[in-house]
């Protein structure tokens, strides 16, 4: 937690710019999550007293984990009860990331949600994972060295996988607190909404990363509903309506483990066989 907390601590070079590096870990390109993170808490970095309530961004290039990349932010609007930010990733003179984001005012209104579905505790989804040896053996990273505690509901087999539906469920909750800063938990939920997002569209086609596939990230969209604690299980549930023309759809809501929902994510990616 402590590389990950140091990972979305940006330096400041200048005004409306800064600097974020990646950890040292065995990647060919920088993790689509942490990227998302870094830009909203670049974001926050030019807000005062309010929430970041959406934000919206598209992958352009792959990031090089060895460069610092620098984030650009524009100012778009200063309003009454909305502020908007634009914020642009740069390494080697190119975009390779961009996101819009919008800020909001506390305020009181109306109020519902769907509820949180039925689904394994994080207990009982750890005690049926440690039955499936080859999860273990593939995941053990996830179960006891991650930053981010991850506890999938009927992971399929990266190495026989089989068709299942479009659609999975996953516990996930970071290893430390941060404490009430707003800022970095919602950055620690962006960061990890990346996580199993865009597998959930290879299901139904029996299919995982370990085929011989190209699979990015292209966008990722993030509604921020309600104050989080991310230290706290939350349920991640994700489906996908539709896959067409190389790019997969998927859709995931973030629930409270006492049930509330706390944030909604979208995201398309690519899905190209290159077998």
């Amino acid at each position: 937690m402590d590389a990950l907390i140091k990972t979305l601590t940006l330096e400041q070079i200048e005004l409306n710019l800064f600097l974020g590096r990646s950890p040292q870990e065995e990647r060919s390109r920088i993790f689509g999550g942490q990227v998302v993170a870094q830009a909203l808490v670049a974001a926050y970095q030019t807000i005062e007293g309010r929430a970041c309530h959406s934000l919206q961004s598209y992958f352009i290039r792959p990031g090089d984990p060895r460069k610092p990349v620098l984030y650009q932010v524009e100012r778009s609007r200063d309003g009454k009860s909305f502020t908007t930010r634009r914020v642009i990733a740069i390494q080697n003179g190119e975009q390779i990331f961009n996101m819009a984001c919008s800020f909001h005012v506390a305020e009181n209104g109306f109020d519902h949600q769907t509820p949180l579905p039925d689904a394994p505790s994080p207990d009982e989804a750890l005690r049926v994972l440690q039955d499936d040896a080859a999860f273990m053996k593939q995941a053990r990273h996830w179960l006891e060295t991650s930053p981010i505690e991850f506890r999938p509901i009927d992971p399929n087999d990266e190495a026989k996988p089989v068709v299942k539906s479009p659609a999975q469920m996953a516990w996930m909750r970071a290893r430390q607190s941060v404490g009430d800063d707003a800022m970095m938990n919602q950055a620690l939920l962006a960061y990890s909404s990346d996580f199993s997002l865009l597998g959930t569209a290879l299901r139904p086609h029996g299919v995982t990363w370990g085929d011989k596939l190209q699979t990015a990230s292209l966008d990722h969209i993030i509604w921020f509903h309600r104050p989080v604690n991310f230290a706290r299980w939350h349920l991640y549930v994700q489906d996908s309506p539709s896959a067409s023309g190389a790019r997969g759809f998927n859709r995931g809501a973030l629930y409270s483990e006492d049930g509330v929902l706390v944030a909604s994510t979208a995201q398309e990616g690519l899905m190209r066989w290159i077998g």
